[in-house]
């Protein structure tokens, strides 16, 4: 449909995603799929196989340096038995020195594994996030325009933001965390085993109840990560909608209503969030009761060993450090456990959108039209096309027929939602026809690649896209080997020379979302881009519905510069601006209903008369 009634157009001055007109209305949000916690990690590990040699050396050292703290207080256990058995005799101080250095070497050796781990981990996570990120932006481009009537700007780029970094800080962080964790938890209970059965169970006991609780706690707090995430995404796709409307909100006064929205997402997001948060912050205090339970236990049942000869006083304080590496990790586990939620949750949304349906593969397609020698004949034969909404398929082009030859002017008029935007949409293979043809000097554009019908037009458009560049950057965008004297020219052409060499450094001006640039300017700064881009084809949409009647003068004759020696489609409401056109066509509900130039179209006294003469009524 027209941009005019499509309610997700950007303002002018959009300047994030350079996007074509949008398309048929936005359809309704894609429905929520079932969550899934291991599917998501299934893919993220399978994600991560270029990388997995490096993680598991990673998770080698890991597991070596958790190995070198357990075997540590048992030397330290000699030690203090040393000194006890002195404190009757004499104090072997030579045999404390050679533990004491065997101990230093030993804790020496695990802080530099963990930092080697901690260093691969931190390197693997960084090219993880870049290609990531680098999928992510490629996906942006092979995704059928379908996908961004259905989905908020905001909420993809909180995919690439919010979730990228959740899942990179988890890798950085909770992997070696947890990998650690798990060989402080075993190694540490073997040891105890091996040093005194009874204590050990009586830890063991003492710490089954905090990681039951732990496991309860898990599975009652995936869900809220998981809509935690997914409010994440509709509270940006919010903020970015309304400040990058945020001139239009205020002059309609709909600050309130905004803020009623943001408030109602907010609100959402604040109770998963507080429900995930409270659920997961509950297990760092359960595992500390229960290190501290443990802690009592063993100095009550050590002492009674101590007493009754069975066990040295050393083998006490072996096992008080044995306690605190066995419920430490439990709650480092814990703590990973919650990061791995949100990460299953972020993940499946990172997923998800990289498993979309990309457009169709051209690489079969060998037809090629040259732009040097394109006559500039556009046949549509039959055209059909149809969208999906919530009320099921919506047919917008019913049966659209016509020929424009070269050089002509063709106007595409009529009211809002006939279809005359989608006609274009079609013409340039921003969506896929459902039946018919368009055949561009005889070739079917079925039979070309995309990139080939868009290197074949120029496109002017409502909405004026510049980015933060130089403004001379921003004329040549994506076009090679321009010299300074065709920019120049260009600007001229358009009457554009004389505003940019009064800026402080005339075409090396970097242009910013604060420059104070009339619409009109900017306006005239892309035409000037299409100059530039010399194509046989151009398509103007709306080009001077944002301007002013004086500046519209200045648009229009730079615009009829555009189209000398072009086949040009022009979208227009402001009927007086098309009558030189050389082909009007008037679209209803898809059709073509009448055809013809201006004075011919009046003459048959029929819908375009009507609609001419309507823009020039007076209320007397």
């Amino acid at each position: 449909m027209d941009n005019e009634n499509n309610t997700n157009s950007k303002p002018q001055n959009s300047r994030n995603i350079n996007r074509p007109m949008r398309g048929p209305m936005a359809g309704p949000p894609v429905g929520e799929k079932s969550k899934d916690f291991k599917k998501s990690m299934k893919q993220l590990i399978k994600y991560c196989k270029p990388y997995l040699i490096a993680m598991i050396v990673a998770i080698i050292f890991a597991i070596i340096s958790s190995i070198c703290s357990i075997i540590g207080p048992d030397y330290l256990s000699k030690i203090t038995n040393e000194i006890t058995d002195g404190l009757m005799t004499k104090i072997n101080l030579d045999n404390i020195k050679k533990i004491a250095y065997f101990l230093i070497g030993l804790y020496s050796a695990s802080a530099i594994l963990g930092y080697a781990q901690g260093f691969i981990m931190t390197t693997i996570t960084n090219k993880f996030s870049k290609k990531l990120r680098a999928e992510i932006s490629t996906k942006i481009n092979n995704l059928p325009l379908r996908y961004f009537d259905k989905h908020s700007y905001g909420d993809i780029l909180s995919r690439v933001t919010n979730d990228v970094d959740t899942i990179s800080q988890t890798m950085n962080n909770s992997i070696g965390m947890l990998v650690s964790s798990l060989a402080l938890f075993l190694g540490s209970l073997v040891m105890m085993f091996a040093t005194n059965w009874q204590m050990a169970l009586t830890a063991v006991i003492s710490t089954i109840i905090g990681f039951a609780l732990m496991l309860v706690i898990l599975s009652k707090s995936q869900k809220y990560f998981i809509e935690q995430q997914n409010e994440l995404g509709n509270i940006n796709g919010h903020i970015e909608e309304i400040y990058s409307g945020l001139n239009v909100v205020k002059a309609y006064n709909g600050i309130q209503l905004s803020n009623e929205k943001f408030d109602k997402i907010n609100d959402k997001l604040y109770e998963s969030a507080k429900k995930s948060q409270f659920l997961s912050g509950l297990m760092q205090p359960i595992m500390g009761f229960i290190g501290n339970f443990g802690y009592v236990a063993v100095c009550i049942v050590g002492a009674l060993l101590t007493m009754n000869g069975i066990i040295e006083f050393g083998t006490i304080v072996a096992f008080m450090i044995y306690i605190r590496l066995f419920t430490n990790p439990l709650s480092q586990i814990a703590q990973s456990m919650t990061q791995l939620q949100s990460t299953a949750a972020a993940s499946e949304r990172v997923f998800e959108f990289l498993e979309e349906e990309e457009m169709k593969d051209e690489s079969e397609k060998t037809k090629k039209l040259d732009i040097k020698n394109v006559k500039g004949n556009i046949d549509f034969e039959h055209i059909k096309f149809s969208y999906q909404n919530e009320d099921g398929e919506k047919e917008v082009i019913k049966d659209f027929s016509a020929k424009a030859k070269s050089g002509q002017k063709i106007a595409i008029v009529g009211p809002t939602g006939a279809g005359k935007t989608t006609m274009v949409n079609l013409l340039m293979k921003f969506y896929e026809i459902n039946g018919g043809d368009i055949k561009i000097d005889g070739v079917s554009t079925k039979d070309l690649t995309r990139e080939n019908i868009h290197d074949l037009f120029i496109m002017v458009l409502q909405d004026t896209w510049l980015f933060s560049g130089t403004i001379k950057e921003n004329i040549v965008y994506n076009k090679e080997n321009v010299t300074d004297e065709q920019v120049i020219n260009a600007c001229k052409t358009v009457g554009l020379d004389h505003y940019i060499r009064s800026l402080p450094k005339g075409y090396d001006t970097i242009l910013s979302d604060a420059d104070n640039m009339s619409a009109g300017q900017k306006q005239l700064m892309t035409i000037a881009r299409g100059m530039i881009k010399d194509a046989p084809f151009l398509i103007l949409d709306e080009a001077t519905s944002s301007v002013d009647t004086r500046t519209e003068e200045l648009v229009q004759k730079a615009m009829d510069k555009l189209t000398e020696g072009r086949t040009s489609f022009i979208i227009a409401h402001r009927l007086s601006t098309i009558k030189n056109a050389d082909l009007i066509l008037v679209m209803n509900d898809g059709n073509i209903i009448e055809q013809g130039s201006h004075d011919e179209l009046i003459e048959q006294n029929g819908f375009y008369a009507d609609l001419y003469n309507s823009q020039f009524e007076t209320i007397e």
